[in-house]
């Protein structure tokens, strides 16, 4: 993956199924982080289901609570294209891009912290507690610090844009990525300018050859 420069912020214009999902994924993080440190130590598991939920997404595409929002109203910005199994919501799974790897990533770490916490120390709890915290500003803000590192190491965004393209005025489509904003931002500015020579042709005057 070639590496880049700039900030990746993700679509916050409105509430689609993805940044939802994440919404709720970080409050129930943050609920279970705290029963786990101050009431039993137990609800480690919940944190534990959750990141076999959120890995089990980056594998297969379907999310429990996706659908629950689908039948609410929300619709999704990664979904795949219908006809689904069940025309249920499956986030598309034809490639890794880098929002389906915070996925993966984000379970594994979760769950491998939540097991620390158990045998090693509590305070492996404060990592969950933070992801927690970064879940919900992810959802509030569009920005992920594991976003932006994935996408400096190359990974291939398919929600946003960043500030590297933004101050070309290019909007960007969820399918393509920042790359995809400036091919077609330049693809569109050649087509201008191949119509503006097409109109000077026409507009020229026909001087006939003199014998």
């Amino acid at each position: 993956m070639p590496r880049r420069s700039g900030v990746y912020i993700v679509a916050t214009h409105r509430w689609y199924i993805e940044r939802t999902v994440w919404l709720i994924a970080g409050i129930y993080l943050l609920t279970a982080t705290a029963l786990a440190l101050w009431s039993n130590p137990l609800w480690v598991a919940a944190i534990i289901v959750m990141g076999m939920v959120s890995v089990n997404v980056s594998l297969t595409g379907f999310c429990l609570i996706g659908n629950a929002l689908k039948l609410l109203g929300f619709t999704p910005m990664l979904g795949r294209t219908p006809p689904t199994p069940g025309n249920l919501y499956f986030m598309q799974t034809d490639r890794w891009y880098l929002e389906r790897r915070i996925y993966l990533a984000v379970g594994i770490n979760i769950s491998i912290a939540s097991v620390l916490s158990l045998v090693h120390s509590v305070w492996w709890l404060a990592f969950t507690g933070f992801v927690g915290v970064a879940m919900v500003w992810f959802a509030a803000t569009g920005y992920c610090i594991m976003a932006n590192g994935l996408y400096w190491l190359g990974a291939e965004p398919r929600l946003g844009k960043s500030r590297e393209a933004e101050h070309l005025g290019v909007e960007g489509s969820r399918d393509q990525g920042v790359e995809g904003w400036k091919r077609r931002g330049g693809c569109a500015a050649a087509d201008r300018a191949s119509s503006d020579e097409r109109r000077g042709s026409a507009a020229a005057p026909f001087h006939p050859s003199t014998p």
